[in-house]
């Protein structure tokens, strides 16, 4: 076989053996019944789930030098070692563990949502992101000559595109003129280079199109197809030629870093200049997906479950951080974003907080919550990494180990909290993908230590409330009112307030609200 060849090597079936079990809804439901097979029969199509992870070991075996596994699964004990002066661990994992640099984006292509490859020059971003144009069957040459470079002089007619001249001249209002669109607005994956070079106006149109899936120009409307994005920057924290507006960094779902290069792999390298190969270019047909295959593959990761059990963990990880005593008076107010709001110093915020236990409360970490965006996002990947994995249910740990990339600068530290002045948390002030992480843990600890997950009265009430309203009673509703008011006079005796009480209490006002006008409603009836 010629060299040239081994990258076009596809693995093959199944790439994550393991009990296959039947999907909750789908109506090609015969693709996950019997057991599993080594190869699929001639005419059979391959279940999404395991093309997905084809492409995945494609482009980690052939296509991108990236042996950096970082997202770490466990099956049993797993070796550690223990390194360094500071006493780092380097863990073997002993379950299939994968590199983020290439999960994270083919996540994204499966999801259409959108990723940001950040890391300095020459290290493979733009190259990664035309990879995923391959993989949505787009030829090499239209993908990179679709793809948008950002620089100081980018105009919208530059992005988006022109009236054309002959219509300015003779057009006698404005819904004459017609619009040379770019092609590119009409492709399934988007690709932005260097976004934060693009003038302050110019990512204002870019975020429409971002956001909401069309482009204007002159009053006339372009409608985009829903893709999956990839933008580059070579440094995402000011480093560009202009300061990339909060909307649309907002609107960026999940963000990687390009980790450098590890020189035990130049072999690989010089085996390409010598062979003169490109994997992007001989990307086998194999790992090609169609549009409808996309959004089958879309309609298949929606239907994954998040059971309870994760939900409630999640629930009270992301309840930890919006609370802010001293911001506001009225209880509704009492946030974070109350104190961003009013351009308050935030340092005078803080230093006015002196009621908690700074170093216990995680809340003291961040400068902000968590947005309902990013709540939406972590279940949409969390969803993904489940399909990915060949499981029809969210595990914790799928969980645990996307959070940090989707939250990676939406959950903004606080980096003068007394947690990373701590010598052991040092660490933390730099690696925030770790710090995501360990955050989660001690959420997930606290929660275990509360016994949450069998003793939850506020959660009781509230199931209660979920069953609906219709034919309960007067007498049934004032007992409801006065179990809510006996829980909110437990939970307020004598404690301090933090980001999950203060998340309980905020649910109980709702529910007895809630009792409270259908009381009223009753009387009237």
């Amino acid at each position: 076989m010629p060299l040239s060849n081994l990258f076009k090597r596809v693995s093959q079936a199944p790439t994550n053996p393991g009990t296959v079990v039947k999907p909750r809804q789908f109506d090609v439901a015969e693709l996950y019944q019997g057991p599993v097979q080594s190869e699929v029969a001639p005419g059979e199509a391959l279940p999404l789930d395991e093309k997905l992870r084809q492409a995945y070991f494609w482009i980690v075996n052939n296509a991108i030098i990236s042996p950096h596994y970082d997202i770490e699964y466990n099956d049993g004990p797993a070796q550690t070692y223990v390194l360094g002066d500071s006493k780092r661990t380097l863990t073997l994992p002993s379950a299939q563990s994968y590199s983020s640099y290439i999960l994270l984006p083919l996540l994204t292509f499966a999801t259409r949502r959108k990723c940001l490859f950040v890391g300095g020059p020459g290290r493979g971003k733009t190259a990664s992101a035309i990879l995923m144009g391959v993989l949505a069957g787009y030829p090499l040459k239209e993908v990179r000559r679709a793809m948008q470079h950002g620089h100081p002089q980018m105009t919208i007619a530059d992005l988006l595109g022109n009236p054309l001249p002959a219509d300015l001249v003779n057009a006698q209002d404005m819904e004459s003129i017609r619009i040379a669109w770019r092609p590119w607005l009409s492709m399934r994956v988007k690709i932005v280079d260097e976004y934060n070079r693009i003038p302050t106006r110019t990512q204002s149109a870019l975020l429409t199109v971002m956001g909401d899936n069309y482009a204007e120009v002159l009053g006339h409307i372009h409608e985009c197809p829903e893709s999956a994005w990839y933008l580059t920057a070579n440094d995402d924290r000011g480093g560009g030629t202009y300061q990339v507006i909060e909307a649309l960094r907002d609107r960026i779902d999940v963000i990687v870093e390009a980790l450098a290069f590890n020189p035990r792999f130049l072999g690989d390298l010089l085996l390409r200049i010598e062979e003169n190969v490109r994997p992007e270019e001989v990307a086998p047909r194999d790992v090609i997906f169609t549009a409808e295959e996309v959004d089958r593959m879309g309609e298949e990761i929606r239907a994954v479950a998040v059971p309870e059990a994760v939900r409630w963990r999640l629930e009270f990880f992301c309840g930890q951080f919006e609370f802010f005593e001293t911001a506001g008076v009225q209880f509704e107010y009492m946030t974070k974003d109350t104190a961003r709001l009013s351009g308050v110093d935030w340092g005078q915020v803080v230093a006015a907080d002196n009621g908690r236990d700074r170093l216990k409360d995680l809340g003291c970490q961040t400068k902000n919550g968590v947005s309902v965006r990013n709540l939406m996002t972590l279940l949409v990947f969390a969803k993904a990494l489940a399909y990915f994995r060949g499981n029809r249910e969210v595990a914790l740990e799928d969980l645990r180990q996307i959070l940090p990339f989707v939250l990676h600068d939406k959950l903004q530290p606080d980096l003068e909290a007394p947690f990373f002045n701590s010598p052991e948390n040092a660490g933390y002030r730099t690696d925030r993908l770790s710090w995501l992480r360990h955050l989660f843990d001690l959420s997930c600890n606290e929660f275990d230590r509360l016994d949450l997950d069998r003793n939850d009265p506020v959660r009781e009430l509230a199931a209660e409330f979920a069953l609906g309203l219709d034919g309960v009673s007067e007498r049934e509703t004032r007992s409801r009112l006065s179990k809510i008011e006996r829980l909110v006079g437990t939970l307020s005796k004598g404690r301090k307030l933090y980001g999950p009480l203060y998340g309980d209490l905020q649910k109980l006002k709702y529910l007895h609200q809630r009792y409270t006008n259908y009381l009223h409603w009753l009387r009237a009836q």
